[in-house]
């Protein structure tokens, strides 16, 4: 699993890849955490939550969601995402967690949403890309 930041025209873009879904997801996560830290320390606490949505990309836009809220109201920097998700019963499920890394121990930039916007995800011969913007 990959991620590779994007420059987009005021916000951040982030192309990932993954052999699966779950690791595709899992490295729009960490792309989420590199748009705002360079470094982090190894302190932090880890969170689990679970995503339910009617797509893959609703998913993958709650997912993301989910962890900026995290970052807002916990006050941590989400790292070290993990995911598996899965398609059940008409419906996207995505299991998550992540290490909580306090604010305060990071110097950290605004991200202040995921968007829609050009957002993309395929299933490739080798796994799965994709792409999304976030607002700085």
């Amino acid at each position: 699993m990959s991620f590779e930041l994007k420059e987009h025209t005021a916000d951040v873009g982030v192309a990932a890849t993954g052999e699966t879904l779950g690791e595709l997801f899992a490295a729009f996560g960490d792309g989420l955490t590199a748009c705002m830290c360079d470094e982090f320390p190894a302190t932090g606490e880890r969170f689990s939550f679970t995503v339910r949505a009617e797509s893959c990309e609703a998913a993958l836009f709650d997912y993301l969601d989910d962890l900026i809220y995290e970052r807002d109201v916990r006050l941590v920097l989400p790292v070290e995402n993990e995911t598996t998700v899965r398609e059940e019963a008409g419906e996207w499920v995505v299991e998550a967690s992540a290490r909580g890394v306090p604010l305060a121990d990071v110097v950290a930039r605004d991200i202040k949403a995921v968007t829609y916007s050009e957002m993309r995800i395929e299933e490739t011969p080798t796994g799965w890309e994709g792409y999304v913007v976030f607002d700085a």
